[in-house]
């Protein structure tokens, strides 16, 4: 057996905690609800029960995977993809705040001009209003405001496919995170397999965690053939270090590894408009897991002891990744989602009307844990019980 290798993800210049990131914001202004997911704002029309919500986020190193599978298939659909990965890192991140309407849409796309043609720039804008409109058929009201198209090659090796969202709603209206309690179930709602909104099945990767997922699945004879797709400061067994080809049948899955790694962020939103209509004023809570993967929690209430041991059968894809990068299963959860992407926070005694509901949608839902008080009074701690092993985390 292989051994398993540490701390891979800042290895290769990444981060899932952005401990640096905390620290330079540590003393700025966090806003009106300093718990909450997202950042919240006094309103921008200067209504006092309102407030404003304005997001940024992007697809992040998922456009160059995106990039090499079109170099080596001809298949422009996977910018596409992108474009979902873009909108729903932002979309459901604001969601995880109780903010469900009127969003203005902004888009940006930096470019190396020489590599990135014009029909896959047209690819990408086209998609924005394209997804856009089927959001909005499912619930949303998204207005596409355009966007920035920059050639900046001598920076860009490829591209980056980034987005914002702007919004207003009710202070009343907020799900603050800071609410979490002692006492709360955790739901987890599935990352992978088919929601009746998505038009093919979904490994459940997300937007996380990419540049591991990419240099830990692929194989090095991507380094020779894609310079343009790494970071040359890079130690060469760090470049593409893998097992798989892009185009080689992924085991478990009904896809080729290339696509797997590039599924679509799933995006929870149709189904939490419904679980808002009901449920708004109940709910402490909404983690989005993104950066940070299954630890993205303890960023989160105060003083919360996070308890995780009823997890979803790992999807086929993550149990790729780590067999090929021998990435520790301990750091696995902190980089990636694991299984599911969106956790909310709730008494018990309306959890399974929650669950009801995602099923309505062909979402997988369940309790996977539970919050007590953590031993220290200000600080938050996570223990995740899985199949590989007990890992307790820390703030």
């Amino acid at each position: 057996m292989a051994k398993q290798r540490e701390n891979l993800y800042s290895k290769l210049g990444a981060s899932s905690n952005k401990e640096d990131v905390h620290n330079a914001i540590e003393n700025l202004d966090k806003g009106l609800f300093p718990g909450a997911f997202c950042k919240i704002l006094p309103d921008v029309s200067g209504r006092d029960d309102y407030c404003s919500v304005f997001h940024a986020d992007g697809a992040g190193t998922k456009a160059g995977l995106a990039y090499m599978y079109f170099k080596e298939t001809g298949d422009i659909s996977v910018f596409n993809g992108i474009v979902h990965d873009a909108m729903v890192m932002n979309i459901d991140d604001i969601f995880a705040v109780g903010a469900s309407e009127n969003y203005f849409l902004s888009n940006t796309i930096d470019r190396n001009g020489i590599l990135i043609s014009g029909k896959i720039i047209s690819t990408i804008i086209n998609e924005y209003d394209k997804f856009s409109k089927a959001l909005n058929s499912l619930g949303l009201n998204i207005y596409n405001c355009g966007g920035e198209t920059a050639d900046v090659g001598d920076l860009v090796k490829t591209l980056l496919v980034n987005a914002s969202v702007f919004t207003t709603m009710k202070k009343a209206d907020v799900i603050d995170a800071g609410n979490i309690k002692k006492g709360d179930v955790i739901i987890g709602f599935a990352s992978s397999g088919k929601s009746s909104y998505e038009e093919e099945f979904n490994s459940g990767i997300g937007s996380n965690g990419l540049t591991l997922a990419r240099h830990g699945t692929l194989s090095h004879i991507y380094y020779e053939k894609y310079p343009e797709c790494y970071d040359h400061n890079l130690d060469e067994d760090l470049a593409f270090f893998g097992n798989h080809e892009l185009t080689e049948k992924a085991n478990g899955l009904d896809m080729d590894i290339g696509k797997a790694l590039l599924s679509p962020t799933r995006t929870y939103s149709p189904l939490l408009i419904d679980i808002f209509d009901k449920f708004r004023y109940d709910i402490h809570g909404i983690i989005h897991n993104t950066g940070g993967g299954q630890t993205k929690d303890l960023n989160f209430g105060n003083g919360i002891h996070y308890i995780k041991d009823d997890l979803f059968e790992l999807p086929s894809i993550f149990e790729i990744i780590q067999a090929s990068s021998q990435t520790t299963w301990r750091e696995m959860y902190q980089v990636f989602n694991m299984g599911h992407r969106l956790e909310i926070f709730c008494k018990e005694s309306i959890s399974n009307e929650i669950i009801e509901l995602s099923e309505k949608y062909h979402i997988k839902a369940k309790i996977i844990g539970f919050c007590e008080k953590s031993e220290s009074k200000n600080q938050n701690s996570l223990t995740i019980n899985s199949p590989f092993g007990k890992f307790t985390y820390n703030h």
